[in-house]
């Protein structure tokens, strides 16, 4: 199981609603990608080419880890 996540603030807010993750299943999509960062949001930086890269690199990464 894994609950994955956009950006930290997602992470911090998932991590109090679940009162942490004591399992290990709860990450930020870019960590798949090797990345301490979050997924560039479109919504502030007007670049969806950017999120776009951001999210098929994590995704690629998840895909590695899970198949």
């Amino acid at each position: 199981d894994y609950i994955i996540c956009m950006d930290s603030m997602n992470l911090r807010n998932l991590n109090r609603i679940i009162g942490g993750d004591t399992l290990g299943k709860v990450d930020r999509l870019m960590s798949f990608a090797g990345k301490n960062a979050d997924v560039a949001d479109p919504w502030y930086t007007g670049d969806f080419d950017v999120t776009y890269r951001d999210i098929a690199q994590g995704l690629k990464g998840l895909l590695e880890k899970i198949l």
